[in-house]
């Protein structure tokens, strides 16, 4: 039996997951970019993949999300897809569903949904925006 599982390993396709893909939309300059541990501050819109319909944005409140990165508070495609972003800097982020909310719906969103999220880095708890 042992034999057979192992000449049948090879017949069985491996699932690459899919990657968080990271537009940089503007990019600044700075000494200190965020780190995994660093508190930010995040303005963002999010909309899905499939229809762009949007399912919620900080702007819309008038008040950037507030997280420590690394930390798991947030989907892993945030933590992942807003590490070395400057203040100031924008990304849009498009997350497939393993490092989004999987298989499960949350709202408005649908499971196994692709996210894409415009967001803004506003602000490093302890960090001074660099004037250049």
């Amino acid at each position: 039996m042992r034999l057979l599982n192992i000449l049948l390993l090879p017949l069985i396709p491996l699932t690459l997951a899919a990657e968080v893909t990271t537009e940089y939309t503007l990019t600044n300059e700075c000494s200190r970019k965020s780190q995994r541990g660093d508190t930010v501050q995040v303005h963002y819109r999010g909309t899905l993949e499939a229809d762009g319909k949007e399912f919620d944005a900080s702007y819309n409140r008038g008040q950037p999300l507030e997280f420590t990165v690394g930390r798991g508070m947030v989907i892993k495609g945030w933590d992942e897809g807003l590490l070395d972003m400057c203040i100031g800097d924008k990304r849009k982020l498009t997350i497939p569903p393993e490092h989004g909310y999987g298989q499960r719906a949350m709202g408005a969103i649908p499971a196994g949904s692709t996210l894409v999220f415009e967001t803004e880095l506003m602000g490093i708890a302890g960090v001074e925006k660099d004037e250049l």
